[in-house]
């Protein structure tokens, strides 16, 4: 436990490393590769799978190719594309740049957690898996971690995924999501010559309105959000096509599923009162056409009260005075929960704010705490050995 309270300044240090290697979606082999050397250097074992994700192997004391597996996951990747600034800043304490927290922070952590049990020694029953492991973000769709799951689901004891700062929680019940697509195209022309004929935009616009309108509960909370449009090429240009991505969150499946036919339905109205809208101004009706796809599903799951997972994090929490609130939140566990697999996710120590936003900031006040619970929690699930 020491050694982790001695090292938290150089996990800070490492985790600015980490930050300044971009990771936009679907583009995480840089980081991955860094992450795969410093893994080695901590005395594991390491490939990275056919999906992208970095694996580092603590064997158990077993040695049995079918031992038991505890997961470790902390994802690669940001919200950020390619291009975005990711040089890190320090104010005071503080310090900023896109992904600093989500998932810096855990990243680093992994590694902290490789080199502290190598240090102290550790053996454990079970063999512990570090993975760093791509696609959490986003249109992501957690491919990284459906992938490990797939992998070693046979063996796999629980699943722990470190995701963020903070220690005042536990994530144990995963919140389902859909995330769409919505693309309408139509024939395009002059914004004077051709004025009155149908616009993708425009039926964007109105289906936007229309949804944005759309009543949703607090009990179960139920949240959506269109998150990006696309379409055009100029400005006295009318499209020929236009996109937007929408994100719908509910506590309840059945919810998600209203919410998307409500979804779907503000679509075809919108693009309904478009081509009215073309007839009313004298314009033959050159149909527009629309495509809904899903991009992303994220099922839900819940961790029993019972789990000698969740007993594990109560027995870190309890020898380290500190106290964790049970949440509901989307991230690796998801995929485990939804299966069955015991899982959970939880923050690495520190504080954090903007996540997602090019502002976003970590102060590393506390950190030691968070690996020291982080270390506790993992070999508590994994066993320590006699």
């Amino acid at each position: 436990m020491d050694l982790l309270s001695q090292s938290a300044g150089d996990t800070t240090d490492e985790q600015a490393r980490i930050t300044e290697i971009p990771a936009p979606p679907f583009a995480e082999s840089v980081r991955a590769a860094y992450l795969k050397q410093l893994l080695a250097a901590a005395g594991l074992a390491v490939h990275i799978d056919s999906t992208g994700n970095v694996i580092g192997e603590r064997a158990g004391v077993s040695g049995s190719a079918d031992a038991g597996v505890v997961l470790v996951t902390a994802h690669l990747d940001t919200v950020f594309p390619a291009g975005t600034n990711v040089t890190v800043r320090r104010e005071g304490a503080r310090l900023l740049a896109p992904g600093i927290s989500d998932n810096g922070t855990g990243l680093a952590t992994l590694l902290a957690l490789a080199r502290a049990m190598r240090d102290a020694r550790i053996a454990t029953r079970e063999t512990i898996l570090l993975a760093a492991d791509v696609g959490e973000e986003g249109e992501g769709n957690l491919r990284g971690v459906r992938a490990l799951v797939e992998e070693y689901r046979s063996r796999l004891r629980a699943v722990i995924a470190l995701d963020g700062a903070a220690t005042d929680y536990v994530a144990t019940a995963a919140l389902p999501s859909r995330r769409f697509d919505v693309i309408v195209t139509g024939p395009g022309g002059h914004s004077w010559s051709d004025f009155g004929v149908p616009n993708p935009i425009h039926a964007l616009g109105r289906a936007i309105a229309k949804f944005a309108d759309t009543q949703v509960p607090t009990d179960p909370r139920t949240t959506f959000n269109v998150g990006r449009i696309e379409g055009g090429t100029s400005v006295n240009a009318i499209p020929e096509r236009a996109s937007m991505s929408v994100d719908l969150r509910s506590e309840s499946e059945a919810e998600l599923a209203r919410l998307e036919g409500v979804l779907r339905a503000d679509v075809q109205t919108a693009v309904g009162d478009e081509m009215a809208a073309a007839r009313a101004r004298g314009m033959a009706a050159i149909p527009l056409t629309v495509e809904i796809n899903l991009v992303g599903s994220r099922p839900g799951g819940e961790l029993p009260g019972n789990s000698p997972l969740l007993a594990a994090l109560d027995d870190a929490d309890r020898a380290l005075g500190n106290t964790s609130r049970h949440e509901r939140v989307s991230t690796d566990a998801n995929i485990p929960l939804s299966l069955g697999i015991p899982a959970i996710s939880i923050g690495c120590g520190g504080t954090a704010g903007g996540a997602h936003t090019t502002e976003e900031w970590y102060d590393p006040t506390g950190r030691a705490m968070g690996l020291q619970r982080v270390l506790l929690t993992v070999v508590g699930a994994a066993g320590l050995a006699p």
